[in-house]
């Protein structure tokens, strides 16, 4: 029941800014999305921080892949962290109301998934010691990592796809989506090289 909801956690912190960071770069802003003004890279760029948001939106991609995805929930939990504080230092100075608040949800929710994980953190805080009570990780393998990375990459290349044909977009960017979801099912149909 706990793994259920880890994995419940970091899908819906990986929708939730993966969306946020898609709705940002597709044409006109249609994308599915709950949270994140669409229109932040234009407002931005009146300050001369265009490329900053749309770095930021890149970021908010890749860290929401890999959250959704949860093949590397742990690495985008890390990520996720300053993720959240530059966007709270955004909307703070833009005198956003109610969005602090919600982004500090959202950090307390990364913080549930970067506390089940703290063995891994002792290394890390000690560099003598090693993981103490090493979990049974499930192995994964080359393959399920190129699988995943091009499911990363078909949603990346939909962006620039919904210029011309926004439904060959959102088509790419769910297949992107459900190949980075079944990279999981590749590790197990193979025997896992070390790595």
């Amino acid at each position: 029941m706990k793994k259920f909801f880890i994995q419940g956690t970091s899908a819906f912190l990986g929708f939730t800014f993966w969306g946020a960071g898609m709705v940002k770069l597709y044409q006109g802003h249609n994308f599915i999305q709950w949270i994140g003004p669409p229109w932040l890279v234009e407002r931005l760029a009146e300050f001369d921080l265009g490329l900053y948001a749309q770095f930021i939106a890149v970021c908010q991609i890749i860290i929401g892949f890999m959250l959704i995805t949860t093949r590397y929930k742990l690495l985008g939990g890390i990520m996720l962290i300053p993720m959240i504080l530059n966007i709270l230092m955004v909307t703070i100075s833009q005198n956003w109301r109610g969005t602090p608040y919600v982004l500090g949800v959202l950090l307390l929710m990364n913080g549930y998934i970067l506390w089940s994980y703290r063995h891994y953190f002792i290394p890390i805080l000690n560099e003598t010691s090693s993981i103490s009570s090493k979990p049974n990780p499930s192995r994964k393998t080359w393959t399920g990592h190129l699988v995943w990375l091009c499911g990363l990459a078909l949603c990346l290349v939909s962006i620039q796809v919904s210029y011309a044909w926004l439904s060959g977009a959102f088509a790419l960017a769910a297949l992107g989506l459900v190949l980075g979801i079944l990279s999981h099912k590749i590790d197990r149909r193979i025997e896992p090289q070390p790595l």
